[in-house]
């Protein structure tokens, strides 16, 4: 899975330092990814520092490529979608975790560093992708309305899907 991600990534993004920034947030988010659906639980330890290697990197990128709006909206992509997150886990508490909300924070970097279309389009992606996995088990009957599914992975692969469509 992490190979084939950043393959991708590598393919989509040619700059160098955004490409790292990328690629730091992938191989943590494919951990993150497997923990989540393992033990639904995206633990600190590992979103904190995804998100914070990912605005270094591309807060170094912006200050190396003279970009420092592009920084400017990242930054508050990832403040802005943290805090919709915030505000679900407060309505929905049994849906919606706080892990969830620090996970949101490197989903709005990566995204936001493509401008706020993608990171509409990030979290949109991962709402559908989770509705339509969802409505698939449902289906098929191996799980029932109260279960709960992880939301953590499907939010990595809209940001995923963001990126390499807003990447150029």
């Amino acid at each position: 899975m992490a190979a084939a991600t950043l393959a991708l990534l590598a393919w989509r993004v040619s700059a160098p330092l955004p490409l790292a920034a990328l690629c730091w947030a992938a191989v943590f988010g494919v951990v993150l990814a497997f923990v989540d659906v393992a033990v639904h639980r995206l633990p600190d330890r590992l979103t904190l520092p995804a998100a914070g290697g990912t605005a270094v990197l591309l807060g170094l990128s912006a200050a190396v490529d003279g970009e420092p709006r592009r920084y400017v909206v990242a930054l508050a992509s990832a403040l802005g979608l943290a805090a919709f997150y915030l505000i679900l886990a407060l309505i929905a508490p049994a849906g919606m975790g706080l892990g969830d909300v620090k996970l949101a924070l490197c989903v709005g970097l990566a995204a936001g560093w493509f401008g706020w279309p993608a990171t509409v389009m990030a979290a949109m992606a991962g709402f559908l992708l989770a509705g339509f996995y969802a409505v698939a088990l449902l289906v098929t009957g191996k799980v029932g309305r109260k279960d709960h599914i992880p939301h953590g992975p499907f939010m990595l692969l809209g940001a995923l899907v963001a990126v390499t469509l807003a990447a150029v």
